[in-house]
């Protein structure tokens, strides 16, 4: 399967990195390299996590951050990469809207 991610979650997965940098040097390449290992992991395991709002939810593994995606045409569609400390509405919200992408 390949792996395709929205520019959505390109930009969660840079405000991210952003955010643990300014908490420590070094602390971003970290959460980058742990959220893209757990993003391509999805090749392999994708399909197996439950749904919330209509998208396969994986939690990662080190940090409090969902990936929401959908199988579709073989390939997996990362929509969001969403901290989980946000509001439950706020997140709902965000994995609502409409993708720009289309599968």
């Amino acid at each position: 399967m390949n792996v395709r991610i929205s520019n959505k979650a390109m930009s969660d997965l840079l405000d991210g990195q952003f955010f643990y940098e300014r908490q420590s040097p070094g602390l971003g390449d970290y959460f980058k390299k742990s959220l893209r290992s757990d993003i391509y992991s999805l090749r392999l395991y994708a399909g197996i996590h439950r749904k919330n709002f209509g998208y396969h939810r994986m939690v990662s593994r080190k940090f409090p951050y969902a990936t929401f995606y959908k199988i579709e045409g073989g390939n997996v569609w990362i929509w969001r990469v969403l901290d989980c400390r946000r509001d439950p509405k706020w997140i709902e919200r965000q994995v609502r809207m409409r993708p720009t992408w289309t599968p």
